[in-house]
């Protein structure tokens, strides 16, 4: 209400001491003067005329004199009404003092109607809070009561202080409690405030909150301001305050809604609650900010407006016997009439009438009653028993006039609280507040929010967990599972070839080592692709752990036996000092197991020490991307521990050392051409290929961590990578071998070095012959053919020799014997090395040697000791030279351009003729090799 909130300055508080200081003075001459025991004929007469003291701002210059003026024709209009009741014995008659709202000017009028007045029974009016409240406070002394019906401030609801004050207009504060009901209505439970730093709202606010409090209502955010708002509305913005309860005049309320306008805070998300007494069109007349009225009445679109009913809006028929509306036009006639504007609070003035006029009669009734009771004495009554009877019966005041039902408690009345709803530009009435009854009763279909449904207390967050695309995992599934197939197809072809001399030489044991390696690293992509939504926090929690273990003990299966596989060929090659070196795959096993074993102490530590555990990790909030007024929280779970780099460092470290030490050994072995037994090439381009898609595939997922599909998606290629073209470079070669040729890796067997390792290196080749068991059924064999051989050779020597007893016996008969034995000779001439250069250089040395018990076979020259003894003898040598170089030489060689007849020796090298330099390669013959 445009009413001043309470100031006591320095001049009104001395004044005010003074007064209370002469108080029994002047109450002493006033009452000696009005005192009620000497003329009883008040209570007791008929057709009395009762004064009633009435005090209002009327003249025209001072403050709020608008509402008095339009209050007048109500108060004679409710005079009017009683009288034509013909229910009330007695006359109201009014007599108004001009409190001009001054403290001092009013505090004289009121002693001037005491002292000099008639007997005024009540005092009925109050406007100005200021001087009403310096009133109140001494009625007591008076024993007065007073009701107003336009001082609305809060202060005055002190019964200590003002113990003999009433108002039928409801308080500031009574639009409390139908706010606290309004938001219950809306199930809004946070709220914040807005208040100018004025004592009238301060009070209104401090009330409001314990209302607040008491309803279980989380106040957010509390701001204050003075002059400019922006600054306190922008931290209720920062506060994620939705709704907002604001106490300040229209001057301020524009420069609110001005600040609310340039930060967005209206709309669907936002409900501004303000007081709703504000004069009409108040945004234009109270405009002094840089916003444009359009802006204005855009932020404003929507805000609810919370004021005491001034006129019932049930048409019922009060204790005057006529309806608001009725009351409303007789109203309006008199205004007409008298040339006046209408006052907001001119149906509390006409209630107002009404109770004192009911409150005079339950007095004089109850005077009445007691003087008949007291016949026989001379009934009196003073001042104080006629001020406490009309302070009880107006608290048992209860009746229904044109605002509504009129009921007093604690002198505050219980009245209707209107709700309105800034819509286009006009307020519209969208509920009511019965105060008595508790009840919150909205019209229905005139509620307008600017979204679909009402805003939201606050910013409702929604926990919205960053999954594992479940299309992205299904096909990262289908790629791992062909993977393992892969893999699977690989053990079967090793463990169905195992003793094949290919598969032999390349340790099948190792093999199978390297694809159950890449085999657990597969698996390991499916329990990375379970997340929160896919199993529990505990089995979560579980699975930090064991997808851990699987890929650290994968990576070291496979990568273990590769690199075992290669330590075996670097030292066997590398070993100039040992001839001969047996190293078996139980070896190799154990030096796989020394691995795992590594990885299962560090394992086992960091389990025990600072175990994997789930952590979540929430991020900014976002928008709904369907646009509804909720806010998304992603978060995301996490396997970490206390001293997760410790632990990855310690990891990363051996794996790198691991790695390291793998290229090493590829290095070192990379001359070593024999392809069954040497793996080196393909491991240096697995090392390769798996150290950069490690670095890259650590780096990508270190910063997507944040993103888990970009996550999942690098993890799962880096491994499926490395694990792919890991088994491809050590399998595919060999199943390309096996369905080209069986035979290749076994029938290439030159060892090729650089040039300044040769000398170094050929130590080394008498040790191949005990490389391991595989090398052993390839010299088996070679034995075997070489067995096969000499015997062919044994019986050509003899049938060679009985053609040479003839040609000795018979000469004539050589022609003969040229054409017919032509194809026998020729056989042993034609017989070549069934092996090339480095293969006859192992056989040598293997013959020249003593048997070796690891073979677990002796030399076959050495089984048949018969006719193969015999042959290699010097003197069966020497015999057959004897024999068969001078039939070479006589008989065969000249007809195909062989060596002169002069060359007889048995030693001479067929090139040292000069017809043999000259002669096509195709016809020469190693006559020493033979």
């Amino acid at each position: 209400p445009p009413s001043r909130s309470l100031s006591m300055t320095p001049l009104s508080g001395c004044l005010l001491l003074s007064i209370l200081a002469f108080q029994p003075v002047l109450a002493k001459v006033c009452n000696d003067y009005t005192r009620h025991g000497q003329d009883n004929s008040w209570f007791s007469g008929d057709d009395e005329k009762l004064p009633i003291m009435v005090l209002m701002p009327m003249n025209e210059s001072a403050l709020m004199s608008s509402i008095s003026q339009g209050i007048e024709p109500a108060v004679q209009l409710a005079i009017q009404h009683i009288r034509e009741s013909q229910n009330y014995k007695f006359s109201l008659i009014t007599k108004i003092y001009d409190t001009e709202c001054d403290n001092a000017k009013g505090l004289r009028a009121f002693f001037d109607a005491i002292c000099y007045g008639p007997k005024h029974l009540m005092i009925f009016g109050g406007v100005c809070p200021s001087v009403t409240s310096i009133i109140a406070e001494s009625l007591e002394g008076w024993n007065l009561v007073q009701l107003s019906f336009a001082a609305t401030t809060p202060v005055l609801a002190d019964k200590k202080k003002y113990p003999n004050f009433f108002r039928t207009v409801p308080s500031d504060n009574a639009v409390n409690p139908a706010v606290v009901k309004f938001l219950n209505f809306y199930n809004w439970s946070r709220v914040g405030t807005l208040t100018q730093d004025v004592q009238r709202f301060s009070e209104v606010r401090n009330d409001l909150t314990n209302e607040l409090e008491k309803a279980d209502i989380q106040i957010a955010d509390t701001e204050s301001f003075s002059n400019d708002p922006c600054v306190n509305v922008k931290k209720l913005k920062d506060n994620d305050v939705r709704i907002i309860i604001g106490q300040f005049d229209e001057n301020l309320a524009s420069k609110v809604f001005c600040c609310a306008y340039n930060l967005n805070m209206y709309g669907s998300k936002y409900q501004w609650i303000i007081p709703g007494w504000y004069q009409g069109n108040w945004w234009e007349q109270a405009n002094s900010t840089n916003c444009t009225t359009r802006k204005l009445l855009t932020a404003m679109e929507g805000y609810i407006a919370v004021d005491f009913e001034p006129l019932s809006a049930k048409q019922v028929k009060g204790i005057s016997g006529r309806t608001p509306k009725e009351y409303e036009r007789e109203y309006s006639k008199e205004l007409q009439q008298k040339g006046v504007e209408p006052s907001k609070y001119h149906g509390f003035a006409y209630d107002g009438i009404w109770v004192i006029a009911k409150t005079l009669t339950r007095v004089m009734d109850l005077l009445q009653h007691k003087e008949r009771q007291d016949m026989y004495h001379n009934f009196t009554v003073d001042d104080r028993e006629v001020g406490k009877l009309v302070l009880d019966v107006m608290n048992e005041t209860n009746f229904y006039g044109v605002t509504g039902q009129v009921m007093f408690r604690n002198g505050e009345r219980m009245g209707t609280i209107k709700f309105t709803q800034f819509q286009e530009g006009q307020e519209v009435k969208v509920g009511e507040y019965n105060a008595i009854a508790d009840v919150l009763d909205l019209i229905n279909n005139t509620m307008r929010f600017q979204g679909v449904e009402p805003p939201k207390d606050r910013t409702f967050v929604r926990l919205q967990r960053r999954n594992i695309n479940v299309p992205l995992y299904s096909i990262l599934s289908v790629i791992t599972i062909l993977g393992m197939l892969m893999a699977g197809a690989f053990l079967f072809f090793n463990i169905k070839n195992r003793n094949h001399r290919l598969i032999k030489m390349s340790s099948p044991y190792m093999n199978n080592l390297i694809i159950l390696g890449g085999m657990l690293s597969y698996s390991s992509i499916f329990l990375f692709g379970l997340d929160g939504a896919l199993v529990s926090d505990k089995e979560f929690e579980a699975l930090c752990t064991v997808r851990t273990w699987i890929l650290i003990v994968g990576y070291t299966t496979a990568f273990g036996a590769m690199f075992a596989k290669t330590w075996r060929v670097h030292a066997i090659f590398k070993n100039v000092k040992m001839k001969k070196k047996i190293i078996k795959d139980q070896k190799l096993l154990i030096i796989v197991g020394g691995m795992l074993l590594i990885d299962l102490c560090i394992l086992i530590c960091w389990q025990i020490v600072d175990p994997l555990k789930r952590t979540v990790e929430e991020y900014s909030l976002e928008a709904d991307p369907q646009g509804r007024d909720i806010a998304i929280r992603p978060f995301l779970e996490h396997c970490e521990n206390t001293h997760m780099t410790i632990w990855l460092g310690i990891v990363y470290a051996y794996k790198g050392l691991l790695m390291l030490f793998g290229c090493f050994l590829a290095w070192e072995t990379r001359n070593v051409s024999i392809p069954a037994l040497n793996d080196s090439k393909y491991i240096g381009m697995s090392v390769y290929n798996v150290g950069i898609m490690c670095i890259i595939g650590a780096a990508v997922s270190f910063l997507t961590r944040d993103q888990p599909n970009v996550q999942f998606c690098i993890v799962a290629l880096v491994i499926i990578f490395c694990s792919t073209i890991t088994l491809c470079l050590v399998f595919v070669p060999k199943f390309i071998t096996m369905r080209t040729n069986p035979d290749a890796a076994t029938q290439n067997r030159r060892l090729k070095f650089n040039t300044n390792q040769k000398k170094e290196d050929s130590k080394t080749s008498t040790s191949v012959t005990s490389v391991n068991q595989a090398n052993t059924s390839r010299l088996d064999g070679l034995q075997t053919d070489n067995h096969r051989l000499r015997m062919k050779i044994t019986e050509l020597d003899k049938e060679l020799e009985e053609v040479t007893m003839q040609l000795q016996d018979t000469p004539e008969k050589t022609p003969y014997i040229k054409q017919n034995h032509y194809g026998d000779v020729n056989n042993i001439l034609s017989i070549r090395n069934f092996t090339d250069e480095g293969e006859k250089s192992i056989v040598k040395n293997h013959l020249e040697q003593k048997p070796q018990a690891q073979w677990g076979s002796m030399d076959p020259s050495r089984i048949n000791r018969g006719p193969l003894e015999d042959i290699n003898s010097p003197e069966h040598i020497q015999r057959r030279l004897s024999l068969q170089l001078p039939i070479l030489h006589h008989a065969y060689l000249p007809s195909i351009g062989g060596v002169d007849a002069s060359c007889t020796s048995p030693n001479a090298s067929p090139g040292s003729s000069p017809r043999h330099r000259h002669m096509p390669p195709s016809y020469r013959v190693m006559v020493s090799g033979l």
